[in-house]
């Protein structure tokens, strides 16, 4: 296993510059000053328009902090930026990170266990978050983040195409075999081009060959299993609907998200009969036209999606007031109301059973039944992947899913070769 003192090592990397800054920071709420808590965040256009309504909200409520907002590109760059700022000793109060960035600064003692913050709060109770989005919030029974939002890839649909066809959509969508069966069925009519439209890239395919029963790593992470016939046998399902049946197509290329616009745009101008997008979605889909539903199993076993969740946490390094502020906007955003907004305005998963029960967006998710589909699917989806050989075995996943989709390789050949290369990956980190 990974030898002690490289984790050892990579902390003091992280905190040795921090000690004297921390020690020599004011007590500023002691002299009845507002304490300043800096809030990094790598959010797009109009989530980070809602994100600064949400801070000025939480300023205006209470006078102990000021929360300021540093909007960052990506959650990518976020994380960089974080590690040369605890480096540097001169880090945010409070972060928005993914789950593979909470595991790696936890595992170098670089986070806040929040443990005490919460137990001495009798304001929070952590059962009301959805256990999917704690799992990955939590190492060595301490708690090193709070759930904010989350994401998923659900099923968008035309209900004109379908109810045409005289067809329901928990039918369709019950099993990726009548997913494929609806497909071709609608494009025998003419008056599409395609049936369904995977979106390109791994995580359909992830999605896919969990949802037949396969893993990822065995059950001691030793070995990679990515080459097993639940995989094979979901993957090539998929190359053979693009590549021998035509009635399913992947976009792919372009600039940007490029392919993935195009894919919503084939939808909704007709072209194909329903596409597997994202949770945030939905600012860009027509609803009047769109239907959405969880995904589907496959070969007979239960749909298990992953639910990707975004947390807020606080670097070690800050001051221990800095610490309780960043804690205190953490409590803000993840209550009920203020997560149930969120989620109303931007698509996102509310983290939080209570958020269902907030009058405002439970009137809202009754005339738009849509925003609720994420939320059922987080019910039984599996929670991040947590990738111990630093996205190498993602990246190899990644190139199989280009060969199958694209380039019409059987899977068993472009899983074979993958699970090689990851497998190499995962044995050097082993040593």
């Amino acid at each position: 296993m990974k030898k002690l003192w490289y984790v050892a090592l990579a902390s003091l990397i992280l905190l040795l510059g921090a000690c004297s800054v921390k020690d020599k920071k004011e007590d500023k709420a002691s002299k009845g000053e507002q304490v300043e808590v800096e809030f990094w965040y790598g959010l797009g256009s109009e989530a980070h328009k809602k994100m600064q309504s949400i801070i000025k909200q939480y300023n205006d409520s209470q006078n102990e902090y000021v929360v300021k907002g540093v909007s960052q590109a990506s959650y990518t760059e976020t994380f960089q930026k974080l590690q040369s700022a605890i480096a540097s000793g001169e880090a945010p109060g409070v972060v928005i990170a993914q789950a593979d960035t909470i595991h790696n600064l936890a595992q170098k003692e670089a986070l806040t266990d929040l443990t005490a913050f919460v137990e001495a709060d009798q304001d929070v109770n952590t059962d009301d978050f959805l256990p999917v989005f704690m799992e990955n919030a939590q190492m060595d029974n301490k708690l090193y983040a709070l759930p904010a939002y989350g994401t998923t890839q659900v099923m968008y649909y035309r209900k004109d195409l379908v109810e045409a066809q005289n067809m329901k959509p928990e039918e369709i969508f019950s099993t990726w075999e009548n997913v494929a069966a609806a497909s071709k069925q609608i494009q025998a009519t003419n008056k599409v081009e395609f049936g369904h439209l995977p979106m390109w890239g791994n995580g359909n395919l992830i999605d896919l060959a969990r949802s037949s029963g396969g893993q990822i790593l065995n059950e001691d992470g030793t070995k990679v299993v990515i080459d097993s016939d639940e995989w094979v046998q979901s993957w090539d399902f998929i190359r053979k609907q693009i590549h021998e049946e035509k009635t399913m197509k992947v976009n792919s290329g372009g600039q940007g998200w490029e392919y993935w616009y195009r894919t919503i745009d084939d939808v909704m101008n007709g072209k194909a009969m329903s596409y597997t997008g994202s949770s945030g979605d939905k600012g860009n889909l027509d609803f009047t036209k769109i239907g959405s539903i969880p995904q589907p199993g496959f070969n007979g076993h239960d749909a298990k999606p992953m639910i990707s969740t975004l947390y807020m946490t606080s670097p070690a390094i800050v001051s221990d007031e800095v610490k309780a502020g960043a804690y205190d906007f953490m409590k803000f955003f993840s209550s009920a109301e203020v997560n149930a907004d969120w989620a109303q305005n931007i698509g996102y998963i509310p983290v939080k059973q209570s958020a269902m029960e907030v009058p405002e967006y439970k009137a809202f998710l009754a005339d738009n039944p849509a925003y609720a589909v994420p939320f059922e699917q987080a019910q039984f989806g599996l929670p991040d992947f947590i990738d111990p050989t630093n996205g190498k075995i993602m990246d190899a996943l990644a190139i199989a899913a280009d060969e199958v989709e694209l380039q019409n390789i059987d899977a068993k050949t472009a899983l074979t070769k993958a699970q090689k290369a990851a497998q190499e990956a995962l044995d050097k980190v082993d040593k």
